[in-house]
């Protein structure tokens, strides 16, 4: 079969860093390939010189028998190639169907012809079983829909080779399973895509064949049928994973986190909850189901209506983070980019941030101080870096995470608040912040974790609840988390499918026990 893109021999620098060596691959019309390995390992640089955003050093890319020209975007369009990348590109105060014609306006003269603009973006996102209004503003969308537009987009403008840089980074399960709707279109329809993602059930449920890059080199290009999870892992970080989740400490000590009816603006209900040293705590639930808005109320960083958050038995003032620092917590937010750390600072200034009074006096930074600190900080969570100068932003990701958990070790923390803590991170850095949480745990810490990843509250969880709507509308112990059909009995609850009352313990799907899995009291 001809391939419709061709990479042959491509090569990447920066700085002096090589991040290709020499990469050749072939998309076939019709497929799906999963390119994956670990951050830092060249996916995002291939996809942008396959697209033209970025210039290669040598080496050449073909669609049929013409050569794109190296660094240009718009003769890759030209020639059917497109991308939807990580960050999505789409202008949220304008409507769906202009983001759809932007560049390519429809005109009646000197008028734009919207009405011939919306017919035609309904009629495309009509044939992928899209039903939302092309008038509807595109900020007011959820990205799972905001990234299959720009799919339908780059459709309708007649690409044949799609490029998805982590599509599933950041939309739910039920978000992803409208995104494959479309993508197996796509490939029913003689497309050729190519997906960045770090999660074997993403692979399995869509790829065709996968290739994996490490280190800036072709390392496997297999069909999805002659290769294994176990391979993929061993390909992507060159080693074997033999556990992803570590065992987790069942040592189990008083309680130190209180949460006594606690509404937080919005929320259908409010919220009690208590957490013992050395327990996680799983938040589980939907996109939208208030799990961010409960850590950021605990920390102090959202209007709550009523309700008391005590630690060690001492109140912590509402709406004071300084104060939930000084109470003993501390807070790992999900968007490390934006609300976690300054990319352009170092290390050494990122780990220092949450405690600038303690490395001070008078105004004047105690730079020995916090450098011996913050370097001991670093090196507990085996933060791989070229030293304490080295700015953040041109850390991987699982490594700027790393910090992000780390800054907080420079001083006593009771309390660990996790939103989505592996949220970007590849699976091998996965596994290194899996044990760093566990560790923390394991130190006498309470920790709070919200992550839309099943196996990840399953994993490391000795309790999880489920919330909707702002509310706790489930719980679950351990053996529950335990029960293959664990993540049916979530769906239905994070959903309001599970009608279940508490009726019986003969109700429960693990136990006689009440709370196996349980209605959460309102």
């Amino acid at each position: 079969m001809t391939a419709l893109l061709e990479c042959q021999d491509l090569t990447k620098s920066f700085g002096g860093v090589p991040v290709l060596k020499g990469i050749s691959l072939d998309l076939e019309p019709g497929t799906v390939t999963a390119l994956a390995g670990e951050n830092g390992a060249g996916k995002s640089t291939l996809m942008k010189i396959a697209t033209g955003q970025l210039r290669a050093d040598t080496g050449t890319v073909m669609i049929g028998e013409h050569q794109l020209s190296s660094g240009d975007s718009r003769d890759a369009v030209r020639h059917g190639v497109a991308i939807v990348p990580q960050e999505l590109a789409s202008i949220d105060d304008m409507t769906v169907y202009e983001n759809m014609f932007v560049g390519r306006e429809k005109r009646r003269g000197i008028f734009l012809d919207r009405r011939a603009m919306i017919k035609e973006a309904a009629e495309a996102l009509s044939v992928f079983d899209v039903t939302i209004s092309p008038t509807a503003r595109m900020g007011s969308l959820p990205v799972g829909l905001r990234q299959i537009i720009e799919i339908v987009k780059a459709a309708r403008t007649g690409a044949q080779v799609v490029m998805l840089d982590e599509p599933t980074s950041a939309i739910s399960e039920r978000e992803v399973e409208g995104l494959y709707r479309v993508m197996r279109q796509l490939r029913d329809r003689g497309v050729a895509m190519v997906y960045t993602t770090h999660k074997m059930a993403e692979i399995r449920a869509i790829a065709d064949r996968v290739v994996v890059l490490r280190d800036g080199k072709l390392i496997t290009d297999e069909k999805l049928t002659d290769i294994t999870d176990d391979d993929i892992v061993t390909a992507m970080i060159g080693r074997e994973l033999d556990n992803l989740f570590p065992t987790v400490g069942k040592d189990i000590g008083d309680v130190v986190l209180e949460v006594q009816n606690l509404h937080v603006a919005g929320a259908s209900a409010p919220i009690d909850l208590t957490v013992r040293r050395g327990e996680i705590v799983g938040l589980a639930g939907l996109v939208g189901a208030g799990r961010t808005e409960l850590l950021e109320a605990l920390f102090g960083m959202r209007t709550v209506t009523s309700g008391t958050v005590k630690v060690d038995g001492r109140t912590v003032p509402k709406g004071k983070p300084a104060a939930a620092i000084t109470a003993g917590m501390a807070m790992v937010p999900e968007d490390r980019k934006v609300n976690g750390v300054v990319l352009s600072m170092s290390v050494l200034d990122n780990g220092s941030l949450p405690r600038l009074s303690k490395f001070s006096i008078a105004g004047w930074l105690r730079n020995k101080a916090r450098a011996t600190e913050v370097t001991s900080a670093m090196d507990s969570v085996r933060l791989r870096s070229r030293g304490m100068s080295q700015s953040v932003g041109t850390l991987s990701g699982g490594n700027q995470q790393k910090v992000v958990l780390a800054r907080w070790l420079t001083g006593t923390v009771d309390v660990l608040l996790l939103d989505e803590p592996t949220r970007g991170v590849d699976v091998g850095a996965r596994s290194e912040i899996y044990r760093i949480i566990t560790e923390f745990a394991s130190r006498g810490m309470a920790v709070v974790m919200a992550s839309s990843d099943m196996p990840e509250i399953v994993g490391l969880s000795h309790r999880a609840f489920v919330m909707r709507e702002g509310a706790f509308v489930g719980e679950l112990d351990r053996e529950a988390l335990d029960h293959p059909e664990v993540q049916d009995s979530v769906f239905r609850l994070a959903t309001a499918l599970d009608t279940r009352s508490e009726q019986s313990s003969s109700t429960t799907p693990t136990t006689e026990k009440r709370s196996s899995l349980e209605e959460a009291p309102q």
